[in-house]
């Protein structure tokens, strides 16, 4: 079993920047991949990006692509989102993910309890 707890949620004007982060414990040993996923009131939870065990290999969703950057420190058992030029439409609970394929909820074997992301106009 890992548990994951998300925190660095809050209230942010847009164009404004947060960094979330993912602590992970528990079976931590074996060689997860890491993600966050996301989901707006009345949507369907959604994937945003996902890195490998050795931070070598990352993957954006086109949606925040070029503004979150996703990164980890396996030393710390942390996995971090750092979300730059926030838009409104960017609000939503930030889950974190640890599973063998990162890619979709399907995939995930692992999920944290959310943090909430605000960004007002």
């Amino acid at each position: 079993q890992v548990q994951l707890v998300e925190s660095g949620g809050g209230l942010v004007q847009a164009g404004g920047s947060l960094r979330l982060s993912c602590a992970a414990s528990g079976r931590t040993d074996n060689a997860y991949v890491m993600g966050w996923f996301r989901q707006a009131p009345g949507k369907e939870r959604e994937f945003v990006a996902r890195i490998s065990w050795s931070g070598g290999s990352t993957y954006d969703a086109d949606i925040v692509k070029g503004r979150f950057i996703i990164s980890r420190d396996n030393a710390k058992n942390t996995v971090y989102l750092q979300m730059n030029s926030l838009k409104p439409e960017d609000t939503a609970v930030y889950y974190c993910a640890a599973g063998a394929y990162v890619s979709s909820p399907g995939g995930v074997d692992y999920w944290g309890k959310g943090t909430l992301v605000t960004v007002s106009s």
